[in-house]
């Protein structure tokens, strides 16, 4: 059975993977990993509030129902369709003014873990700017639904469970994660209730401040406290001088469609590359699940990865501006290098010189949104700050120590991102608002989920549904549903197929919001414990 969209071919209704769901359809909805987060967003819609309304309370939310992935202290970035135009918003960290290639010289690495990771957090001041530029709701009611759980306590759902209890033996022992998240020295089980009441008073405290207290007020004298008596260099101007910015996304038509991603430091641009490349195939005549389907995609992202690996950072210190790795005819170049018959190792071409949570949001207004926040490595860095329940990221461990390349650390740089909000329109009209989590899996995933929506017409949960690969170093890990002649076919390719231990990424988990007449039709991915919510 099949229904047609607006701006879309008829979608394939008919569910053929594993699945525990099926689609939603509602004029209003919100789609992410936790269904009570889910349900806060959604019941700011009913309180009169629009799409951005919802995404920020569904973020906040997360950040209490599901630690293990983001908090407070996370970084974030958004693309929002306000009605009338897309704009694009960075609200990820930098590095504090001290840090140098020379701090780190004597350690021979950044982090993963510790204070040495951690970058100044962004997640407050972009909640802080979707509100102010976008929102209906006063700042202070997105918060009530995350106060109240902190407060209270929620019960904790197998996912999150799994994966708390896997960050027990990785995370600092003396930086604060143990005294906030492990009560009774562990991680709780699924079922059991968990309460934070120092985060719930952290979280009032933005509230009330609009995100002041976090960037100039008690909690960020707590958090520089804590740096220095952990032998950091974070200062209280490096908190002061924190700015979100709104950016405009970069685009790559596919199909006729236009996808959008926030240009670095974020590598979202990979995603974008690979599929320009991948316009040179006729991926529709393939089935969705065939090898020489695949093997193509596979391909196109290790061509892009390479790209990405190589040349991408702060775009103040990139070589050339980001558009250029998405020029058309160097990707017809990069395309030429995929040989249908076999897999290849890739380096980076000549460029033409001239731990996550995800959501989406779209109301009955037509405002759709595209949001995703993150602590990188699961809890991130371990660093919780006394007496304020507030984890840290450790995004400070995506810069490199090599000389010269554009992701060298340096005081005030952004470092190298892995989270990616995807956007995907058509004749400048809003199609979906889409994303993946799960670190280095986000492009490819973002790659596979496209294809099989625009090539193949699926419907937004059997896209989550379907069976992924992730590209690991050079081999490529498939998923255990992944049908065996899909994993003997991409192997006599020459693809090395080897499973990687994950302990938080695995192979992602999506969420779709995508218009349809009347709405919007919506799916949520079954490796999570979310939902797809709406009315």
């Amino acid at each position: 059975m099949t229904s047609a969209l607006p701006h879309l071919p008829a979608l394939d209704w008919q569910l053929p993977y594993a699945s525990r769901r099926t689609p939603l359809l509602a004029a209003n909805a919100v789609a992410t990993s936790h269904a009570l987060a889910a349900q806060a967003g959604v019941a700011m819609l009913r309180a009169g509030g629009n799409a951005v309304d919802a995404a920020i309370a569904t973020a906040i939310t997360l950040t209490v129902v599901e630690p293990c992935s983001n908090g407070a202290g996370s970084d974030l970035f958004a693309i929002v369709w306000d009605g009338h135009e897309l704009v694009g918003l960075n609200a990820s960290g930098r590095a504090p003014a001290a840090w140098s290639p020379a701090h780190f010289a004597a350690r021979g690495a950044i982090g993963p873990r510790g204070w040495s990771a951690v970058t100044i957090p962004g997640a407050v001041s972009g909640w802080v700017a979707l509100s102010r530029r976008f929102g209906k709701l006063p700042f202070a009611d997105l918060f009530e639904p995350a106060i109240g759980y902190a407060r209270d306590g929620f019960l904790v759902t197998p996912t999150v469970a799994k994966y708390w209890q896997r960050a027990e033996t990785l995370m600092p022992p003396d930086q604060g994660f143990a005294e906030a998240f492990l009560p009774r020295g562990r991680a709780p089980r699924a079922g059991e209730r968990f309460a934070n009441p120092a985060l719930a008073d952290s979280l009032e405290k933005i509230a009330a401040t609009e995100g002041d207290a976090f960037y100039r007020g008690e909690l960020a004298q707590a958090i520089v406290r804590h740096a220095h008596a952990h032998g950091e260099v974070h200062s209280l101007a490096d908190f002061a001088n924190h700015t979100a910015d709104w950016v405009t996304p970069l685009a790559q038509d596919y199909r006729g469609y236009t996808v959008h991603q926030i240009p670095p430091n974020g590598q979202g641009v990979a995603a974008l590359a690979a599929l320009g490349m991948l316009q040179h195939f006729d991926l529709a005549a393939l089935d969705a699940d065939s090898v020489a389907s695949q093997h193509l995609q596979i391909e196109a992202m290790k061509l892009a990865f390479a790209d990405a690996y190589r040349h991408v950072g702060d775009p103040a210190t990139m070589a050339f501006e980001p558009a250029r790795l998405l020029e058309p005819a160097y990707l017809a170049s990069r395309a030429r290098l995929i040989d249908p018959a076999r897999a290849q190792d890739f380096g980076p071409g000549d460029i033409p010189r001239g731990g996550t949570v995800y959501m989406a949001a779209g109301d009955a207004q037509g405002m759709l949104v595209s949001l995703i926040q993150s602590n990188y490595m699961g809890f991130g860095s371990g660093v919780v700050v006394p007496g304020t329940g507030l984890s840290l990221q450790n995004r400070g461990a995506g810069f490199t120590l090599e000389h010269g390349h554009p992701n060298e650390v340096g005081g005030g740089k952004r470092p190298f991102h892995t989270i990616i909000p995807g956007f995907l329109t058509r004749g400048g009209s809003p199609v979906a608002a889409f994303g993946v989590m799960g670190g280095p899996i986000q492009p490819p995933a973002h790659v596979q989920t496209l294809s099989r929506l625009i090539d193949h017409g699926m419907n937004p949960q059997a896209i989550l549904d379907a069976p992924r690969w992730k590209i690991d170093g050079e081999s490529i890990d498939l998923e255990q549903s992944a049908a065996p002649a899909l994993r003997e076919g991409l192997a006599a390719l020459g693809h090395r197929i080897e499973d990687s231990v994950d302990s938080y990424m695995d192979f992602g988990a999506g969420q779709f919001v995508v218009r349809c007449e009347g709405g919007y039709a919506c799916g949520s991915d079954p490796r999570r414990d979310g939902q797809a919510a709406g009315f």
